[in-house]
Protein backbone atom coordinates (compact mmCIF):
# COMPACT_ATOMS: atom_id res chain seq x y z
CA UNK A 1 0.00 0.00 0.00
CA UNK A 2 1.09 3.94 -0.63
CA UNK A 3 2.87 4.75 2.84
CA UNK A 4 0.38 7.96 2.77
CA UNK A 5 -2.48 5.65 2.86
CA UNK A 6 -0.84 3.32 5.31
CA UNK A 7 -0.60 5.74 7.63
CA UNK A 8 -4.18 6.94 7.48
CA UNK A 9 -4.85 3.32 7.65
CA UNK A 10 -2.65 3.00 10.69
CA UNK A 11 -4.00 5.93 12.63
CA UNK A 12 -7.60 4.97 12.09
CA UNK A 13 -6.70 1.32 13.61
CA UNK A 14 -4.97 3.08 16.87
CA UNK A 15 -7.72 5.64 16.85
CA UNK A 16 -11.01 3.08 16.88
CA UNK A 17 -9.64 1.26 19.98
CA UNK A 18 -10.27 5.06 21.90
CA UNK A 19 -13.71 4.95 22.99
CA UNK A 20 -14.45 9.08 22.27
CA UNK A 21 -13.46 8.85 18.87
CA UNK A 22 -16.79 8.74 15.85
CA UNK A 23 -14.79 8.89 12.92
CA UNK A 24 -11.76 9.24 10.89
CA UNK A 25 -12.37 11.21 7.11
CA UNK A 26 -9.66 10.89 4.82
CA UNK A 27 -9.72 14.06 2.41
CA UNK A 28 -7.88 15.13 -0.58
CA UNK A 29 -5.91 12.47 -2.70
CA UNK A 30 -6.61 10.61 0.66
CA UNK A 31 -10.28 10.40 0.05
CA UNK A 32 -12.95 9.40 -2.58
CA UNK A 33 -10.05 10.86 -5.21
CA UNK A 34 -7.34 8.60 -4.68
CA UNK A 35 -6.42 7.70 -8.00
CA UNK A 36 -4.55 11.15 -8.04
CA UNK A 37 -2.20 10.15 -5.12
CA UNK A 38 1.60 10.05 -6.25
CA UNK A 39 4.67 10.19 -3.98
CA UNK A 40 4.03 14.46 -3.54
CA UNK A 41 0.80 13.85 -2.19
CA UNK A 42 0.33 14.77 1.58
CA UNK A 43 -2.25 13.13 4.01
CA UNK A 44 -5.41 15.43 4.88
CA UNK A 45 -8.25 13.75 6.89
CA UNK A 46 -10.12 14.66 9.86
CA UNK A 47 -10.65 13.29 13.03
CA UNK A 48 -14.30 13.13 14.35
CA UNK A 49 -14.47 13.00 18.35
CA UNK A 50 -17.28 12.92 21.26
CA UNK A 51 -18.25 16.64 22.57
CA UNK A 52 -16.21 16.74 25.38
CA UNK A 53 -13.19 14.82 23.64
CA UNK A 54 -11.55 17.35 21.42
CA UNK A 55 -9.57 18.58 23.73
CA UNK A 56 -7.80 15.68 24.56
CA UNK A 57 -6.98 15.31 20.49
CA UNK A 58 -6.16 18.92 20.05
CA UNK A 59 -3.86 19.32 22.77
CA UNK A 60 -2.11 15.80 22.88
CA UNK A 61 -0.84 14.01 20.03
CA UNK A 62 0.17 11.12 21.72
CA UNK A 63 -2.36 8.87 18.82
CA UNK A 64 -0.72 11.08 16.42
CA UNK A 65 2.87 9.57 17.04
CA UNK A 66 1.58 6.24 17.59
CA UNK A 67 2.23 4.82 13.86
CA UNK A 68 5.76 6.67 13.75
CA UNK A 69 7.45 8.94 15.48
CA UNK A 70 7.30 13.04 14.06
CA UNK A 71 10.25 15.05 13.20
CA UNK A 72 8.38 18.54 13.73
CA UNK A 73 4.66 19.08 14.23
CA UNK A 74 3.16 22.59 14.64
CA UNK A 75 -0.61 24.11 15.09
CA UNK A 76 -1.70 25.56 12.11
CA UNK A 77 -5.50 26.49 13.60
CA UNK A 78 -7.17 26.25 16.94
CA UNK A 79 -8.56 22.87 16.30
CA UNK A 80 -5.80 21.27 13.99
CA UNK A 81 -1.88 20.54 13.30
CA UNK A 82 0.48 19.61 10.30
CA UNK A 83 3.31 17.69 11.21
CA UNK A 84 6.12 16.08 9.19
CA UNK A 85 6.99 11.91 9.96
CA UNK A 86 10.92 10.59 10.08
CA UNK A 87 10.03 8.38 7.30
CA UNK A 88 8.71 11.60 4.97
CA UNK A 89 5.14 11.49 5.58
CA UNK A 90 3.24 15.07 5.97
CA UNK A 91 -0.18 15.12 7.21
CA UNK A 92 -2.64 17.87 8.14
CA UNK A 93 -5.98 17.56 10.21
CA UNK A 94 -8.21 19.03 11.87
CA UNK A 95 -10.32 17.60 15.13
CA UNK A 96 -14.19 18.44 14.91
CA UNK A 97 -17.14 17.24 16.70
CA UNK A 98 -20.15 15.29 14.30
CA UNK A 99 -21.99 19.28 14.72
CA UNK A 100 -18.79 20.50 13.51
CA UNK A 101 -18.68 18.65 11.03
CA UNK A 102 -21.94 19.34 9.27
CA UNK A 103 -21.25 22.59 9.46
CA UNK A 104 -18.25 23.03 7.41
CA UNK A 105 -17.50 22.74 3.44
CA UNK A 106 -15.82 19.88 2.08
CA UNK A 107 -16.08 17.26 -1.03
CA UNK A 108 -15.11 13.92 -2.05
CA UNK A 109 -14.20 12.56 1.58
CA UNK A 110 -13.51 9.13 2.70
CA UNK A 111 -14.63 7.16 5.36
CA UNK A 112 -11.68 5.37 6.64
CA UNK A 113 -13.03 4.21 9.88
CA UNK A 114 -16.22 4.93 11.90
CA UNK A 115 -17.92 3.74 15.01
CA UNK A 116 -20.60 1.07 14.43
CA UNK A 117 -23.38 4.13 15.84
CA UNK A 118 -22.01 6.42 13.51
CA UNK A 119 -24.13 7.08 10.57
CA UNK A 120 -22.50 6.33 7.12
CA UNK A 121 -23.29 9.39 5.70
CA UNK A 122 -20.60 11.06 7.63
CA UNK A 123 -18.43 12.25 4.69
CA UNK A 124 -21.20 13.78 2.97
CA UNK A 125 -20.86 17.45 3.41
CA UNK A 126 -24.43 19.57 3.24
CA UNK A 127 -22.91 23.28 3.96
CA UNK A 128 -22.04 25.31 0.91
CA UNK A 129 -19.57 24.87 -1.31
CA UNK A 130 -17.18 28.13 -1.23
CA UNK A 131 -18.51 30.34 -4.56
CA UNK A 132 -17.53 33.43 -6.35
CA UNK A 133 -20.28 36.17 -5.92
CA UNK A 134 -21.02 35.59 -9.43
CA UNK A 135 -20.00 32.84 -11.17
CA UNK A 136 -19.94 33.77 -15.25
CA UNK A 137 -17.67 34.60 -17.61
CA UNK A 138 -19.00 38.36 -17.41
CA UNK A 139 -17.65 38.71 -13.56
CA UNK A 140 -14.59 36.82 -14.49
CA UNK A 141 -14.06 38.44 -17.00
CA UNK A 142 -14.20 41.75 -15.63
CA UNK A 143 -12.68 40.94 -12.53
CA UNK A 144 -9.47 40.14 -14.43
CA UNK A 145 -9.42 43.31 -15.64
CA UNK A 146 -9.69 45.34 -12.61
CA UNK A 147 -7.21 43.47 -11.04
CA UNK A 148 -4.92 43.98 -14.08
CA UNK A 149 -5.98 47.78 -13.72
CA UNK A 150 -5.14 47.87 -10.03
CA UNK A 151 -2.13 45.97 -10.52
CA UNK A 152 -0.48 48.34 -12.99
CA UNK A 153 -1.26 51.42 -10.62
CA UNK A 154 0.63 49.59 -7.77
CA UNK A 155 3.99 48.48 -10.23
CA UNK A 156 4.17 52.43 -11.06
CA UNK A 157 4.04 53.26 -7.23
CA UNK A 158 6.79 51.01 -6.93
CA UNK A 159 4.27 48.65 -4.67
CA UNK A 160 5.99 45.51 -6.67
CA UNK A 161 4.72 43.00 -4.15
CA UNK A 162 1.43 43.70 -4.07
CA UNK A 163 1.41 44.52 -7.74
CA UNK A 164 2.68 40.71 -8.43
CA UNK A 165 -0.62 39.47 -6.36
CA UNK A 166 -2.82 41.21 -7.96
CA UNK A 167 -1.63 40.51 -11.61
CA UNK A 168 -0.08 37.18 -11.91
CA UNK A 169 -2.29 36.13 -8.82
CA UNK A 170 -5.77 37.41 -8.78
CA UNK A 171 -6.17 37.80 -12.10
CA UNK A 172 -4.81 34.43 -13.33
CA UNK A 173 -6.76 32.86 -10.69
CA UNK A 174 -9.77 34.78 -12.64
CA UNK A 175 -8.25 33.92 -16.46
CA UNK A 176 -8.49 29.91 -14.94
CA UNK A 177 -12.28 30.70 -13.88
CA UNK A 178 -12.71 31.51 -17.59
CA UNK A 179 -11.11 28.16 -18.77
CA UNK A 180 -13.25 26.66 -16.74
CA UNK A 181 -16.45 27.68 -17.82
CA UNK A 182 -15.60 27.75 -21.49
CA UNK A 183 -14.08 24.33 -21.88
CA UNK A 184 -16.29 22.31 -18.81
CA UNK A 185 -15.25 21.11 -15.89
CA UNK A 186 -11.28 20.39 -15.17
CA UNK A 187 -10.77 16.35 -13.68
CA UNK A 188 -10.37 16.32 -9.58
CA UNK A 189 -11.25 20.26 -9.59
CA UNK A 190 -10.42 21.52 -6.14
CA UNK A 191 -13.58 24.04 -4.96
CA UNK A 192 -11.55 25.62 -2.54
CA UNK A 193 -8.51 26.38 -5.12
CA UNK A 194 -8.23 27.07 -8.67
CA UNK A 195 -4.97 26.64 -9.70
CA UNK A 196 -4.85 22.69 -8.33
CA UNK A 197 -3.81 20.43 -11.51
CA UNK A 198 -4.44 23.52 -13.86
CA UNK A 199 -1.30 22.24 -15.64
CA UNK A 200 -3.01 18.74 -16.58
CA UNK A 201 -5.99 20.68 -17.33
CA UNK A 202 -4.79 23.32 -20.07
CA UNK A 203 -1.91 23.16 -22.54
CA UNK A 204 0.31 25.70 -22.63
CA UNK A 205 -0.62 26.79 -25.90
CA UNK A 206 -4.03 27.80 -24.73
CA UNK A 207 -3.08 28.86 -21.47
CA UNK A 208 0.36 30.10 -21.27
CA UNK A 209 1.26 30.19 -17.40
CA UNK A 210 4.77 30.68 -18.06
CA UNK A 211 4.34 34.47 -19.86
CA UNK A 212 1.24 34.64 -17.46
CA UNK A 213 3.45 34.32 -14.36
CA UNK A 214 7.01 35.30 -15.22
CA UNK A 215 8.22 36.43 -11.30
CA UNK A 216 7.89 39.03 -9.30
CA UNK A 217 10.04 41.50 -11.50
CA UNK A 218 7.89 41.23 -14.68
CA UNK A 219 4.35 42.45 -13.75
CA UNK A 220 4.01 44.90 -16.78
CA UNK A 221 5.05 41.91 -18.97
CA UNK A 222 2.51 39.94 -17.13
CA UNK A 223 0.01 42.08 -17.45
CA UNK A 224 -0.25 42.52 -21.10
CA UNK A 225 0.14 38.81 -21.71
CA UNK A 226 -2.96 38.63 -19.92
CA UNK A 227 -4.78 41.54 -21.04
CA UNK A 228 -3.68 40.28 -24.72
CA UNK A 229 -5.17 37.08 -24.24
CA UNK A 230 -8.41 38.45 -22.42
CA UNK A 231 -9.06 40.58 -25.48
CA UNK A 232 -8.25 37.71 -28.11
CA UNK A 233 -11.24 35.47 -26.58
CA UNK A 234 -13.72 38.07 -24.81
CA UNK A 235 -15.36 41.25 -25.54
CA UNK A 236 -13.09 43.86 -23.74
CA UNK A 237 -15.58 47.11 -22.04
CA UNK A 238 -13.27 49.77 -24.22
CA UNK A 239 -13.26 52.05 -20.82
CA UNK A 240 -11.59 49.78 -18.93
CA UNK A 241 -9.14 48.53 -21.75
CA UNK A 242 -8.40 51.73 -22.85
CA UNK A 243 -7.18 52.66 -19.19
CA UNK A 244 -5.42 49.17 -19.01
CA UNK A 245 -3.56 50.19 -22.66
CA UNK A 246 -2.75 53.52 -20.88
CA UNK A 247 -1.45 52.02 -17.92
CA UNK A 248 0.85 49.94 -20.54
CA UNK A 249 1.89 52.86 -22.52
CA UNK A 250 3.40 54.37 -19.33
CA UNK A 251 4.92 51.57 -18.19
CA UNK A 252 7.26 51.66 -21.59
CA UNK A 253 5.49 47.48 -21.96
CA UNK A 254 3.05 48.92 -24.72
CA UNK A 255 2.59 50.48 -28.00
Amino acid sequence: MQPTLRRLDELATFLADRDDTLAVLGLGSAGAQRARLDEHSDLDFFVVVEDDARWRYVERIDWLEAPCPLLFSFAHERNGRKALYEDGVFVEYVVLTAAELARIPFCAARVVWRRADVPAGLAQSEAPMPRTPYDTVDFHLNEALTNLYVGLHRELRGERLSAFRFIQSHAVDRVVSLMRLSSGEAPYRDPFDVTRRVERAYPADVLPLAAMVPGYAHNTAAARTIFEWLGKRYPVHPGIGAAITALLTRSGDYS
